[in-house]
């Protein structure tokens, strides 16, 4: 028996955008909740969220359990969290801060069984052999891998067409706010120079093959975005969307009680 099929990374292979959305809540009860809209895939945050590895368990079974596909971004791409992510049966991980070739390799090599990586075979007592039950995990897993990296500098900008032809690499996500701010447009994506930057990147990333990626939370933008190639785009944060819900209830129905 195979290692599951990774039907997120399947369906970067075709022509049709995958559409997302980010869990920041970490919480399990949200990401259920979260699960029953019709997106393609939920990213379960590490990086700007409050979630851990024992964390980001019950979120993977919420999405995963209402038949979406589950992306896990961590903090860093440190080994042993890598490890970890897997042997917990993530496949699909999207890592922050990648400003070169060497970083993409690394995680290449974090993600991999030998002989292409070096990723600690320990999955026998772990979530993704489903404890061993999967016979040909070692063997399969690393097919169903998918890596997808953040570029979001200046420096990562120079280096992509390295990134772009690193092996493993599955696809390359930009990120507008910590791309504009290195440009000196914190706060401002929208900046001309920053729009330029990521259409640039955008035509580059697929024109090597690759899955191109991005986050915006406004209608025309990823519908711009999708339009110029990108290939899986969120379209929203959980944590905003509440909140600006929240507040816009509160204003409505203060407005309409108290006149």
């Amino acid at each position: 028996m195979p290692a599951p099929v990774n039907a997120f990374k399947a369906a970067l292979r075709t022509d049709e955008v995958q559409v997302g959305t980010w869990l920041g809540f970490a919480d399990a009860y949200v990401a259920e909740a979260a699960a029953t809209a019709d997106f393609d895939w939920f990213l379960i945050d590490g990086e700007h969220a409050p979630n851990d590895i024992p964390s980001i368990l019950p979120q993977i079974s919420a999405v995963q359990g209402a038949g979406r596909n589950a992306v896990v971004r961590l903090p860093v791409g440190e080994t042993w969290m890598v490890k970890q992510a897997l042997d917990l049966g993530v496949q699909t991980l999207l890592m922050p801060m990648v400003d070169s070739a060497e970083m993409a390799k690394n995680l290449v090599r974090d993600c991999l069984y030998p002989p292409q990586g070096h990723r600690g075979v320990g999955a026998g007592l772990a979530r993704a052999s489903d404890f061993n039950a999967i016979s040909d995990y070692l063997t399969t897993a690393n097919d169903e891998v998918c890596l997808l990296v953040q570029v979001e500098s200046q420096a990562g900008m120079k280096e992509l067409d390295k990134i772009l032809q690193v092996v493993g690499v599955d696809g390359v996500f930009i990120g507008p706010s910590d791309l504009a701010a290195d440009m000196g447009f914190l706060g401002n994506s929208e900046a001309p120079e920053v729009q330029a930057a990521i259409e640039s990147a955008i035509v580059r990333i697929r024109a090597a093959g690759k899955a191109a990626g991005i986050l915006t939370g406004d209608a025309a933008g990823a519908e711009k975005w999708a339009d110029l190639g990108a290939n899986f785009v969120a379209v929203g944060v959980d944590v905003m969307v509440y909140t600006q819900a929240m507040r816009a209830l509160a204003r409505e129905r203060k407005a309409l009680i108290k006149g």
